[in-house]
């Protein structure tokens, strides 16, 4: 087992692996820019090495102040939680010729699945159901003036190198309904597409108007097991959403496809796959996550599983079980931003005046913020993650609207109003939702 690890990030995914790894005995190297020198991850380590300037490429992103500070601290293992470098298969080879275990899958794996084209060649070899791709989009691809004015199914444009995608001018990942007629006004958005890759390897995948996007977590070392578990959530993307929908069989279906995707490629660590899903509980794969997921806490609390402790250990060579592992709960998890929802989202840093986190039976909450934490304005802008636990989604519902009545954030905007509107919501409630739906939800 691993004697130091160093956290290549930030606020609440550093401090999630800093408890897991006290708990199983192994020493922590926290990394700060200056911005975040007051962050609860660089105190509650047993080690801090400050590496640049606010800005992420002078920071977290930054490769060689990232291994200057895990040699001087003689760190035998890097953890890159999520987001900045966690899918970065150069970071991961550099680790490796360095001595040093990269705590994910190997450069080759991220490489494979990284890639959407790559990916979805794969998938196909693999046997691993994918959506179809229309004849007459397949010709029309290269000339957008060609494009008829009504598909049969709208279109969600994956470039292979991104893990954010822009489409439309609104940062996260959207589906473009688009027509040839505003083109024109498309293209800028479409532009920042290409930066990544070209339009002819970019993954053309159709998104019906009523599907849904659930995810499923695998692990793997030397057998695959999944935890099929759903851990999405409606977004103000429309991207996602909490699928009531979900039925033994069709999870099992899931869970089956999810075991091929990972053995395709031999995958060893823990991931994320996500499919689409149709009205017809038609599933097909959109892509994986080479990482641990940000939602991976959904899944913990429905499985009463550590993934975190599980991928340390996988990189350690400890194999896990084999497992199926059925959820026996049902939990929902609000991400609780610094952005005023009232004012197109925008973001909101500054110092939290008055901090109240909920409690009480059912109620998890990562979070990395305290009285009198000063949110930076360089970085994402999620400062917790609520999660409601019960036996029903009903209840699971229930106890999360409680859990956002007592969450007080003073001294900037929070997206809790949105959440609790939408704890309240009829047809949330009732699970009569697609991607569409924050479309049509009005926040009052």
């Amino acid at each position: 087992m691993f004697k130091k690890i160093l956290i290549a990030n930030r606020g609440e995914i550093a401090l999630r692996i800093i408890r897991t790894c006290k708990e199983m005995g192994i020493r922590t190297v926290a990394v700060y820019s200056t911005a975040d020198k007051d962050s609860l991850h660089v105190r509650f380590a047993d080690e801090a090495v400050c590496i640049g300037k606010p800005q992420s490429s002078d920071s977290y992103l930054n490769i060689p102040h990232l291994m200057a500070a895990a040699e001087i601290t003689n760190a035998d293992a890097i953890h890159p939680g999520y987001g900045f470098l966690a899918e970065n298969a150069r970071f991961a080879e550099i680790c490796g010729e360095h001595g040093i275990k990269f705590i994910g899958p190997t450069p080759d794996m991220i490489r494979k699945m990284g890639d959407k084209m790559t990916a979805k060649e794969t998938m196909i070899a693999a046997g691993v159901p994918l959506s179809p791709v229309p004849k007459a989009f397949s010709k029309a691809w290269k000339k957008p003036s060609n494009w008829p004015r009504k598909w049969a199914s709208p279109l969600s444009l994956k470039p292979p190198q991104a893990v954010v995608v822009k489409v439309c001018a609104w940062y996260g990942t959207q589906v473009s309904w688009r027509t040839p007629t505003t083109w024109p006004k498309t293209k800028p958005a479409l532009l920042s597409i290409t930066t990544a890759s070209t339009w002819r390897s970019s993954w053309k995948s159709p998104v019906t108007s009523k599907s849904r996007s659930p995810v499923t977590n695998t692990a793997r070392y030397a057998t695959s097991a999944s935890a099929t578990a759903p851990s999405s959530a409606v977004t103000k993307s429309s991207w996602k959403s909490l699928p009531p929908f979900m039925t033994p069989e069709l999870r099992e279906k899931m869970g089956d496809a999810a075991i091929k995707a990972a053995s395709a490629i031999n995958y060893e660590s823990v991931g994320t796959i996500e499919f689409l899903v149709d009205k017809h509980r038609n599933f097909y794969f959109m892509e994986m996550n080479t990482r641990i997921q940000v939602e991976h806490g959904v899944t913990e609390e429905v499985i009463n599983f550590d993934l975190i402790k599980e991928q340390i250990k996988i990189a350690a060579g400890i194999p896990i079980s084999g497992k199926n592992y059925t959820p026996q709960m049902h939990a929902i998890e609000c991400r609780i931003n610094a952005e005023d929802p009232h004012n197109d989202f925008r973001p909101s840093p500054g110092r939290i005046t008055v901090l109240h986190t909920p409690g009480g039976h059912g109620v998890r909450v990562d979070s990395h913020i305290y009285a009198g934490y000063v949110i930076p304005p360089y970085y994402d802008s999620m400062v917790a993650k609520v999660i409601a636990v019960a036996q029903t989604r009903e209840e699971a519902i229930n106890t999360m609207e409680r859990a956002l009545s007592e969450f007080v954030i003073e001294g900037v905007k929070t997206t809790i109003p949105f959440h609790q509107q939408l704890m309240q919501d009829e047809n949330f409630r009732k699970g009569n939702f697609t991607t569409k739906f924050t479309e049509t939800f009005k926040l009052q």
